[in-house]
């Protein structure tokens, strides 16, 4: 009979959780407004996305339950590293509803700091409890160097009004 790791599980699926909620919630808001700014050439298809964001999110999950599982939970060396990925996970969870959702691409252009920040200090903290935890936060690292990117592209090629003001009341 195979025994089934719920913790493992739990943790693997909890950051999907916020990734499909913030999806859900700014669905309607994107279109036309995300078509019509102007987006770089070398920028992934947006079916891309999803699939991408629900591996890696997949792979925090389970490096942060490696983390839990060999740092002691939140009394043991583990509880830094975990307050950081919750940091993390907030902040990107909130990029969504930021970008999309409000609009503003230049906030959302500031808020990718946090993430970055907190995704590079994760990285180390993880590797210090657990290296395999570590080595599976930097496909995150190098995606959000790509989202880092598109963000500043879009922000720079769309600021000169009228283009993301009159987007936005459409």
């Amino acid at each position: 009979m195979i025994q089934l790791n719920w913790p493992a599980i739990g943790f693997t699926i909890l950051p999907n959780l916020g990734g499909i909620a913030g999806g859900f919630i700014t669905r309607k808001s994107i279109n036309p407004w995300y078509e019509n700014l102007k987006k770089p050439k070398c920028r992934p298809p947006n079916w891309a996305f999803g699939p991408v964001w629900t591996t890696l999110y997949s792979g925090m999950g389970y490096a942060s339950y490696l983390v839990y599982r060999d740092g002691g939970g939140f009394q043991g060396p583990a509880k830094l590293p975990l307050i950081v990925y919750g940091v993390n996970l907030a902040a990107n969870w909130a990029w969504t509803p930021i970008f999309f959702g409000k609009k503003d691409v230049q906030l959302a252009l500031i808020e990718i700091q946090l993430i970055n920040g907190t995704a590079l200090g994760l990285t180390y903290l993880f590797h210090k409890i657990n290296p395999t935890a570590g080595y599976l936060i930097v496909p995150y690292c190098i995606w959000l160097g790509l989202a880092t990117a598109l963000n500043y592209c879009i922000w720079r090629d769309n600021k000169t009004p009228p283009a993301i003001t009159e987007i936005k009341e459409q």
